[in-house]
């Protein structure tokens, strides 16, 4: 794994750690609801993470967007699909979204040299 996406893995873990710490029910209620709602449903996994993926370029969510490739790649979308979901997130965004698209090149570039 590359370093971007090791420092990445392990500040999310270590925060999520922290603020499990201390968190309240409704803060809980809201972290498992985010994880179950990528689960298999009516839509599968891979399908639920692309689409989380266009959101979170849309929206300019760096974090979001590590995330989501990362889950994506474990999902199996390939280069080619990755590319299609670039195009749509970046047809929906408008054109601020090119340096989210730069930074998710990269992040995906590396997630595919493991």
């Amino acid at each position: 794994m590359g370093k971007l996406v090791e420092e990445f893995d392990a500040y999310r873990t270590k925060m999520n750690d922290r603020i499990m710490e201390t968190a309240n029910t409704n803060i809980k209620r809201f972290f498992a609801l985010d994880t179950t709602s990528y689960a298999d449903g009516a839509l599968d996994v891979k399908t639920k993470e692309m689409l989380g993926l266009v959101a979170s370029m849309v929206l300019r969510c760096d974090d979001c967007i590590k995330y989501h490739l990362g889950k994506c790649h474990e999902a199996g979308v390939n280069s080619d699909e990755m590319n299609e979901i670039f195009m749509i997130a970046n047809l929906v965004g408008g054109s601020i979204v090119i340096p989210h698209y730069r930074r998710a090149v990269e992040y995906w570039d590396e997630l595919n040299e493991a």
